[in-house]
């Protein structure tokens, strides 16, 4: 980026996005997805909080907040067949501290963090594993 245009960026009086704008941010990653993806997905809600859970660091053996970006909570598409009563719609979790701190240390937009990460508990929706993902990336690199 040109210098001039980094003097343009008057970061002097910006503040980090709250849980509300990551939420608008998740949210318009999910609708710029293909329909036709959408649709298999079904029902998911999005909801950002500022950490995980001690339950769920417990759950995934994590010892640092710090190091799970997003979490999907929910039945997975595999997983329909199987009779389910009470409950609730699948739901996406987004850790809005932890990706600050991602993108503190990266060379990427915000955004596309938070795409990114919305993309990758949908894989998981989808019944693919972490390191299912990591080779599809891979090959598409």
């Amino acid at each position: 980026m040109p210098q001039d245009a980094l003097l343009e960026l008057d970061w002097t009086r910006r503040r980090s996005p709250s849980l509300a704008e990551f939420e608008a941010m998740a949210e318009a990653a999910y609708r710029d997805l293909p329909e036709e993806f959408r649709k298999l997905c079904g029902d998911i809600r999005f909801l950002v909080a500022e950490f995980p859970d001690d339950d769920v660091l417990d759950e995934m053996g994590m010892k640092s907040p710090f190091d799970i970006l997003g979490l999907f909570e929910g039945r997975g598409i595999g997983q329909f067949a199987e009779p389910a009563t009470g409950e609730m719609p699948n739901r996406i979790l987004i850790y809005r501290r932890p990706i600050l701190d991602y993108w503190a240390d990266h060379e990427e937009r915000l955004g596309d963090i938070v795409r990114h990460v919305v993309i990758h508990e949908i894989g998981h929706h989808f019944g693919l594993s972490d390191d299912d993902m990591e080779a599809i990336e891979a090959r598409a690199e």
